[in-house]
């Protein structure tokens, strides 16, 4: 298996986890990188509107971790990000497995260069299951004292399970972000969570219609080079953190 896995994690809900899976699947995609967004939570679905795929998709994670189809079936390609190749979680229900989720890495592990792990909020079975495969995790987090606590709980969990390479992605920054008062500044982000930043992403409307209407992100978009550059230093290009 040669392909990177990389779990994409926060601790709470509503951090954005699953929007930034996407568009960072996206520009992976279009650094030449064959991709893969595999979402694992069941129940919550929403990967397939903001890749493009709704109503494309025939099966899905449950299908593949029960033996009813083989993993490739489920893979659906991206109608708008060359590249990106999605299989979502169901509609409801649904287990996901560890012993299922590698059978699934090591399958497509020679077909793709990157996976990508879409765990559900928390740390139930999606994230021990991504846990167990991934080689690196990202954490979406927002810039408030709640979702940074629960970032450091999902952090050390990672790093008691002797995984090493946790990056922590800051999500929804605004020009007020530090100005209430209830975190700092990112040094204080960096410090809570105790892991190495990676990306500051952007607040924006466009991203948010983007996701919502499950349209093709646009490059004028604020938040399109901060993913264009998580995507760049994820793949151990020198590329400068680019705060605005």
């Amino acid at each position: 298996m040669s392909a990177q896995i990389i779990m994409v994690a926060s601790g709470k809900g509503g951090t954005g986890k699953s929007t930034v899976s996407v568009m960072l699947g996206g520009r992976l995609a279009a650094q030449g990188k064959k991709v893969l967004l595999v979402e694992l939570d069941s129940g919550l679905r929403s990967v397939d509107i903001i890749s493009g795929v709704y109503g494309k998709t025939v099966y899905d994670i449950e299908d593949v971790l029960s033996g009813r189809c083989e993993g490739d079936k489920a893979v659906v390609q991206s109608p708008l990000y060359p590249g990106l190749s999605v299989i979502s979680a169901p509609y409801e229900g649904g287990e996901v497995t560890v012993a299922g989720l590698q059978r699934l890495c090591r399958a497509l592990g020679d077909v793709f260069d990157v996976i990508l792990l879409d765990t559900a909020a928390g740390m139930g079975a999606p994230f021990a299951a991504a846990r167990a495969c991934a080689h690196k995790a990202l954490l979406v987090l927002p810039a408030d004292p709640v979702s940074l606590r629960d970032g450091r709980i999902v952090a050390d969990a990672l790093y008691d399970s002797g995984l090493r390479e946790i990056r922590l992605v800051v999500n929804r920054v605004t020009d007020r972000t530090f100005k209430n008062g209830a975190v700092r500044d990112l040094d204080e982000c960096i410090d809570t969570v105790c892991a190495q930043l990676i990306a500051v992403i952007p607040e924006s409307a466009m991203l948010q219609r983007a996701a919502a209407m499950g349209e093709r992100l646009p490059v004028e978009c604020p938040t399109y080079e901060a993913f264009d550059r998580l995507a760049r230093r994820l793949l151990g290009q020198r590329v400068t953190l680019s705060v605005r």
